[in-house]
This record gives C-alpha cells, sequence and structure tokens, in this order.
C-alpha cells in the first residue's frame, strides 16, 4: 500500500478489533497510553468520517533501547496501530514496519526484534 506500512483486514469491526487490541496489550502488560477515536472527534466538530481508531502502546523496557540509540526514532515510538473501516465496509489494521523504522532512523538492526510484536498483536486482533 504506502513504502513502510503494513496492513492485515481484520475478520471483526472497528470497535471489536480495538477491544481485540485492548485485551492482548493488557495480557501481554504492554501499556496503551492513548485511544485516539478520530471518527468521534471529526463528529464532535459535525463532520462525517468512517470509523477510525489509533492505538498508542509500547513499553519502556523494548522502546528506551532504540531511543538511546537513535534518539529520533521517538518520532515513530511508541508503536502505534490504526484500526480503520474502508468504504467497502472492511476493517483494516495498519502498522509500520519494524525493519523500515530501522532504516528509517538507522538504530542498531538486533533491536528491530523488539518491535516484531506490533506485528503479532495487529494479526492476532483480526483473527
Amino acid at each position: 500500500m504506502f513504502e513502510g506500512i503494513e496492513t492485515v483486514v481484520s475478520n471483526h469491526s472497528v470497535d471489536e478489533t480495538v477491544t481485540r487490541l485492548r485485551s492482548l496489550l493488557q495480557e501481554k502488560g504492554i501499556k496503551l497510553f492513548a485511544l485516539i477515536d478520530h471518527a468521534g472527534e471529526a463528529f464532535a466538530a459535525d463532520l462525517s468520517m468512517r470509523p477510525t481508531k489509533l492505538l498508542i502502546f509500547g513499553s519502556a523496557k523494548t522502546g528506551t533501547s532504540i531511543m538511546i540509540d537513535a534518539p529520533s526514532a521517538a518520532l515513530d515510538l511508541p508503536l502505534k496501530i490504526l484500526v480503520a473501516e474502508t468504504e467497502s465496509g472492511k476493517t483494516i489494521l495498519f502498522w509500520d514496519d519494524p525493519a523500515w523504522l530501522q532504516q528509517r532512523h538507522d538504530f542498531s538492526q538486533h533491536l528491530v526484534e523488539n518491535l516484531s510484536a506490533v506485528q503479532a498483536l495487529a494479526h492476532a486482533a483480526a483473527e
């Protein structure tokens, strides 16, 4: 779709997918920093938008070493998963490819593994 962005189609609505993601984060002890309801904010401004929610989450144990190695990585951390409904009614999850983030910020290659949970979380929530 776009360079550095990975996607998966969910078998669930936006709200159900977000509920599943929140549950997975809690089970794994990963902190949810924020949940931004873009469609809700659009509605509050008298605008219409398909359901679109952004989860911002992470762990100081995994993210800090990346930001120490490459301070600019803090622009893209904590991790994010966007859950959005398309015009056709599909729910799609979007997230930054960890390898792309490594190239973008030039942090040590071995630290890419610290970000690998994002893909597993997205796929588990979409099942």
